[in-house]
């Protein structure tokens, strides 16, 4: 897994992510599982993917699910551990912690640039 920067200007303020990108199907397949929370201003990219599980997770997550071109489709925020989420038409997903989509302003219709990153 690599990490990289994810940044875009957000409501009043700037918001950068330093993100951690799954692009191999053993990264997807594990993806925050054994790991410790994500911190503010952390994130996991899981590309390619449209759904997601929190089994065997302890903590919630914000999950935003991603066109292609970085279109936002859904936001699912805190979602609880033991649940699964998905989007038929997401091509990739950003997993943050719980309340950073809000803080950062993330809202479906917005286009985040991930095209680089993934």
């Amino acid at each position: 897994m690599r990490r990289s920067l994810l940044a875009w200007p957000a409501s009043a303020q700037h918001c950068t992510l330093e993100v951690l990108v799954a692009a191999s199907l053993p990264a997807r397949l594990r993806g925050l599982l054994g790991r410790p929370p994500l911190a503010p201003g952390q994130a996991m990219l899981l590309s390619p993917c449209s759904t997601i599980h929190t089994l065997g997770m302890r903590y919630p997550i914000d999950v935003v699910f991603l066109a292609r071109d970085g279109w936002v489709l859904r936001v699912a925020r805190e979602v609880a551990p033991w649940r699964m989420r998905g989007h038929w038409r997401a091509r990739c997903v950003l997993e943050l912690a719980a309340g950073e989509a809000a803080r950062c302003g993330i809202a479906p219709g917005m286009v985040l640039p991930v095209g680089a990153l993934r």
